[in-house]
């Protein structure tokens, strides 16, 4: 099975594989070759997840300017 290159996935995307990455992970029931593969998977969809967040909160900041105040709900 191909993988989609992850500089292409949404941040959805890119989360969801790396939590089945992690689950397969902690089965333990991968070769070493096939868990260093997943591995390295996982950090580089972890970097793309970080960057995304980084390029969202950047985004957010740059609309609301550097005071963003905490969220009270109306009663």
């Amino acid at each position: 099975m191909t993988l989609p290159p992850i500089e292409e996935l949404a941040y959805e995307q890119a989360f969801a594989e790396l939590e089945t990455i992690v689950a397969a992970l902690e089965s333990e029931e991968s070769t070493l070759d096939e868990s260093l593969t997943q591995f390295e998977r996982g950090q580089a969809l972890s970097k793309h997840c970080a960057t995304l967040l980084d390029k969202a909160e950047l985004k957010i900041t740059q609309l609301v300017g550097n005071e963003i105040t905490d969220f009270t709900p109306l009663a």
